[in-house]
């Protein structure tokens, strides 16, 4: 088969990228263009490979606990929240969620995730009081909230983004998660989440972070009404701001989930398995300022998420001993520790389970060598 000019183009960006040399924007779209899979995913995976061991793959256990569903922000994606009226609203007490953290601790897990929504109830005394009885009571790494919570507790204690994240902070506040990112670009955001942050708002709250010295993540959804231009745009921005303020530890992707009476005000742009491992690969080559990538096997599945192992992934992220807000949009998928290693070893790699600062908590015997 004759190579085409656009083979000729994709080849040269991947010879590029082996360089370490730094994609462009129009790079990222050239490589989305392709669907492309197997050549952009082997590049990434070589990627991955500079920059984590090749021969090992991590994962973490911890719980995800969501303390409310009630939320007035009226995301059009979202099928969890509730209003603060619904009948099915709630807030946790403090013996529940710390009943949950023993259960994760029993398990040998390291960290809660916290998160929940943007309670109009909730001022930053509630969240300081909850945090200083988990670390007074606890040794878990508090990962927790994200860039829209925080603001949110913010404006409703009236207090200016910087003192409401050193509060937090001084209360037990360990690291932030990425959530609420979506597609950093404001025409989208206004169709699925027009009472939510804006781009530039969720950008400052982690820059924020980063230059006091917190961790964070970055995430991305695609698939509501963002185009390919939206997510390289959502990537350059992230990318940007890594170099200005580095901080972020890792970065994470799915595709929206539709399902569970979510997209209740617009029509969503089709996905599947294969765009999912595609922007996951273009995105492990053009964050070059990124170490870690995790694999969303919890919206792709298990099958998918080994295979992103493939294309750029060096995490599997967590085990999930609780997951609430995906499996409201009608999206299930579970696994215990002893299957996580058992998956991992499948692939010719060594499980190493970590903490939420990427630290070996544990490594696990690597795959027998066949005969």
């Amino acid at each position: 088969m004759a190579t085409t000019a656009a083979d000729t183009a994709i080849h040269e960006i991947i010879d590029r990228a082996d360089r370490g040399l730094r994609l462009s924007e129009d790079d990222a779209l050239a490589l989305i263009a392709s669907r492309d899979i197997a050549t952009v995913g082997a590049a990434a995976k070589r990627a991955r490979e500079r920059r984590t061991p090749a021969d090992e793959v991590t994962f973490i256990i911890d719980r995800n606990v969501n303390y409310t569903n009630v939320c007035i922000t009226d995301c059009d994606f979202c099928a969890f929240y509730r209003h603060p009226r619904n009948d099915q609203a709630y807030v946790l007490p403090k013996h529940v969620i710390f009943r949950k953290i023993e259960e994760t601790l029993a398990l040998g897990g390291t960290a809660l995730l916290l998160q929940g929504g943007h309670h109009p109830n909730l001022r930053i005394e509630w969240y300081e009081d909850l945090f200083t009885s988990i670390k007074e009571r606890y040794p878990v790494h508090l990962h927790a909230l994200s860039p829209s919570e925080v603001l949110h507790i913010a404006k409703y204690s009236k207090l200016e983004l910087d003192e409401t994240i050193d509060r937090l902070r001084t209360a037990g506040l360990d690291s932030i998660p990425g959530g609420g990112a979506e597609i950093l670009v404001d025409r989208v955001r206004q169709v699925i989440a027009p009472r939510k942050t804006t781009s530039d708002e969720w950008l400052s709250v982690m820059r924020a972070a980063h230059l006091k010295g917190m961790s964070t993540s970055a995430t991305m959804m695609y698939g509501t009404v963002d185009t390919w231009e939206d997510r390289v745009e959502h990537l350059r921005r992230l990318r940007e701001l890594q170099d200005e303020a580095p901080g972020f530890r890792a970065f994470v992707c799915w595709s929206y989930q539709s399902g569970g009476g979510s997209a209740r005000g617009f029509d969503h742009v089709p996905t599947d398995h294969n765009d999912y491992l595609l922007m996951l690969a273009v995105s492990r080559l053009y964050l070059d300022n990124f170490d870690h990538f995790q694999s969303s096997w919890v919206t792709q599945g298990l099958a998918v998420g080994i295979r992103a192992l493939e294309v750029g992934c060096d995490d599997m992220g967590s085990i999930m001993i609780e997951e609430n807000v995906v499996r409201s949009a009608g999206t299930a998928f579970r696994v215990d520790t002893e299957r996580m290693v058992e998956l991992i070893q499948e692939t010719g790699r060594r499980p190493v389970q970590r903490d939420t600062a990427y630290r070996v908590v544990k490594r696990f015997p690597a795959p027998a060598v066949a005969a």
